[in-house]
């Protein structure tokens, strides 16, 4: 039976909407995590970054996720979806950072798929997205595994710590999910 805090879980993995009541343990993740996320990322890691990125997953152009391990309940990582877009497209772009206390166990992988499932169910959505820098080969095997496919490379795309980086761009549509 599912818990009634979670969207969605496998026997190991559950994720729920991120929530104010998570800063403290999320920004010790991130503070924990910080060496292994550059230079790929940089999430929110102070209290203010914090309330900022909650006040933008409340909006209607986003939903934020946290991963959990099913066993603990702790914060494993994270997955936002930004950008929503409605109407004709009904498209995102997947975000996420793993924490350095999960990292390597899967937790990422089954969380995942508990989004993007949850992004062509419960959201509607019919696209999700995920734009990586080409040398983030972690990322990029995440994706891999999560079923998205590489449609292109688009230089110069993100502006990241200080300069405008490359990204190869990756999709996956509700068609491509079995029960999605």
């Amino acid at each position: 039976m599912l818990d009634h805090r979670y969207l969605g879980a496998t026997d190991r993995t559950a994720i729920r909407y991120t929530a104010r009541g998570d800063e403290a343990e999320f920004l010790a993740g991130v503070r924990e995590s910080a060496e292994m996320h550059r230079p790929w990322l940089f999430p929110a890691d102070t209290p203010e970054a914090f309330a900022a990125l909650l006040d933008r997953l409340e909006g209607p152009g986003a939903a934020g996720f946290v991963v959990c391990a099913r066993d603990s309940g702790a914060i494993v990582g994270y997955l936002n979806i930004n950008n929503i877009v409605q109407g004709g497209f009904l498209c995102g772009a997947v975000g996420y950072g793993a924490f350095a206390s999960g990292a390597g166990r899967g937790h990422m992988t089954e969380g995942l798929g508990l989004v993007v499932r949850h992004a062509f169910g419960a959201l509607g959505l019919h696209r999700l997205e995920a734009n990586i820098q080409p040398g983030n080969e972690a990322s990029i095997a995440l994706v891999k595994r999560g079923g998205f496919r590489l449609e292109g490379f688009s230089p110069d795309f993100l502006y990241i710590d200080g300069a405008w980086r490359d990204h190869e761009r990756w999709a996956i549509t509700s068609e491509m999910v079995a029960g999605a």
